[in-house]
């Protein structure tokens, strides 16, 4: 196998196992239907994987353990699995590799514990029970239906509200929504004499019937503090219809990352933002397309960080797609009634292009780096700023350097009364301390001093400190505002710092 040097610098997967010893029957049994029930996969027995090792098999042991794996295959998996199981040698030692087809009928199960316990899925590198509704998924894959086509019995067409679609709909395609053009489109259909709409057009609508089926079809956007989850600084819920859905989302974003010049070209300035808003808007769209709304209790999950942009969304990649070979113009649907829809609205432009254009985007940022995985029953995509980290340390430098400036100074202005409190400390640097808690007014500073009323030393303290830069008011154009206090300055900070270390 000439890729096997390539393989071997790849980690474990949803499409790849390694093994350095024969592992139980049953675990083999649930990798095997693992692969089949998702985009197929490669295991290789003979290979260590932590750390990464060829160990190899004996010779002697090849066609035993062939047997072995068909036998196992064969005899506790179903449907029927016919993989491909091949010798490869790798610098003089032998390893056994068996690759395993996306197969055409699932769900594919362990034989002795049937469907609904013994139905596995592929969840990054492990083997996981599939639950009620992925098996119930994976038997819409084997019909070729989607979960958006299927007919919802709690109202008819007539009974759902879907003014804000058709209003959307006129404005983006200059055609009415009329009956037949949503028959076309396959959102409804007449089911034993009634007109009964589909999943789609109850997402589609603003009926209160989408909230108590899909309360999850929601996107949950938060710009947080910092480098991880936390604190926020802003955050919204966007339960409109999914046709609106992305859009909102993307000025979310747009609201909370920065727009700069780069560069000029001549006398000209070439605006840029400071993340490939192209690339993130084609992350969104194929966010909210491509969801999973079967899954209940999972929605859309946008994060803003100060070094990323991360844009989750509930159910795995679906299997045909390769999200590491963007360049190919690979579609494949799995809302197969909400895709079209979402086309003549425009959210799609062309099929198989979003990819390409994530890709072609993404040349322009060097600094950014373009990251995927798959966490749990999901699929996140990550803008991370590799620049944030030197940008930081530069700005640590610069603040440092800013200080010792600033001390230096502080100490030659100010050097009088760093002596004198040195020698015993007075009003100037206990009011210092007491604003250091929070900003305070004249009276709160004067009853924390323990004085009965407010002295005329205080008052000249107060102005002596003001005058040095070392406090200021809060409200500065309204020195005489009956709400007025005074805070501590950078100033002030760095007078108590040099206090301290003093006294040291």
């Amino acid at each position: 196998m000439s890729k096997l040097n390539e393989i071997l610098q790849q980690p474990e997967g949803r499409r790849l196992e390694f093994k350095a010893n024969m592992p139980t029957n049953a675990e083999l049994a649930k990798t095997i239907v693992s692969f089949a029930n998702d985009a197929g996969g490669e295991f290789f027995l003979g290979i260590q994987d932590n750390p990464r090792e060829v160990i190899g098999i004996e010779g002697d042991q090849l066609i035993a353990l062939e047997e072995k794996i068909s036998n196992i295959i064969h005899d506790q998996c179903s449907p029927v699995i016919l993989p491909e199981i091949l010798f490869l040698n790798h610098e003089g030692k032998h390893v056994i590799y068996t690759k395993v087809y996306k197969g055409s009928a699932p769900p594919y199960h362990l034989k002795n514990k049937g469907i609904e316990t013994g139905t596995f899925i592929r969840v990054g590198s492990s083997n996981r029970q599939a639950s009620s509704e992925i098996i119930r998924e994976l038997e819409r894959q084997k019909q070729n239906i989607s979960f958006d086509s299927e007919l919802v019995f709690q109202k008819t067409l007539d009974e759902i509200n879907i003014d804000s679609f058709k209003t959307l709909f006129v404005e983006k395609t200059e055609e009415k929504l009329a009956k037949q053009v949503l028959q076309k489109l396959e959102l409804y259909k007449s089911e034993q004499g009634r007109e009964l709409p589909t999943n789609a057009l109850v997402l589609l609508s603003d009926d209160e019937l989408r909230k108590q089926m899909f309360p999850y079809a929601k996107i949950e956007c938060a710009r947080f503090k910092g480098t991880d989850p936390g604190n926020f600084i802003d955050q919204k819920t966007i339960d409109s219809n999914v046709g609106l859905q992305a859009e909102e989302a993307y000025q979310f974003i747009l609201r909370h990352i920065s727009q700069g010049a780069a560069d000029y070209q001549g006398v000209f300035r070439n605006d840029r933002w400071e993340y490939p808003i192209i690339a993130i808007r084609e992350v969104i769209r194929n966010a909210v397309i491509h969801r999973d709304y079967s899954l209940s209790g999972k929605d859309i999950k946008i994060a803003i960080f100060d070094d990323k942009v991360e844009i989750t969304s509930p159910g795995k990649l679906m299997p045909t797609v390769d999200f590491s070979d963007m360049d190919s113009g690979q579609s494949d649907i799995r809302n197969k009634i909400l895709a079209p829809v979402f086309k003549r609205l425009g959210i799609i432009e062309q099929w198989g292009n979003g990819l390409r254009l994530i890709a072609r985007e993404m040349q322009s940022y060097p600094e950014i780096e373009l990251s995927w995985k798959e966490p749990g029953i999901a699929f996140r995509v990550t803008f991370t700023n590799k620049d944030y980290l030197q940008q930081q340390e530069l700005q640590q430098e610069l603040q440092q350097e800013l200080q010792q400036e600033l001390q230096q100074e502080l100490q030659q202005e100010l050097q009088q009364e760093l002596q004198q409190e040195l020698q015993q400390e007075s009003l100037f640097s206990k009011v210092l301390k007491i604003l250091k808690d929070g900003s305070k007014s004249r009276k709160d500073i004067s009853l924390e001093l323990g004085q009965k009323s407010i002295s005329g030393q205080l008052n000249e303290i107060l102005k002596r400190l003001q005058e040095g830069g070392l406090i200021d008011w809060t409200i500065k154009d309204k020195p005489q505002s009956s709400k007025q206090k005074f805070q501590i300055t950078e100033k002030g900070n760095l007078f108590l710092k040099l206090l301290n270390r003093n006294r040291e």
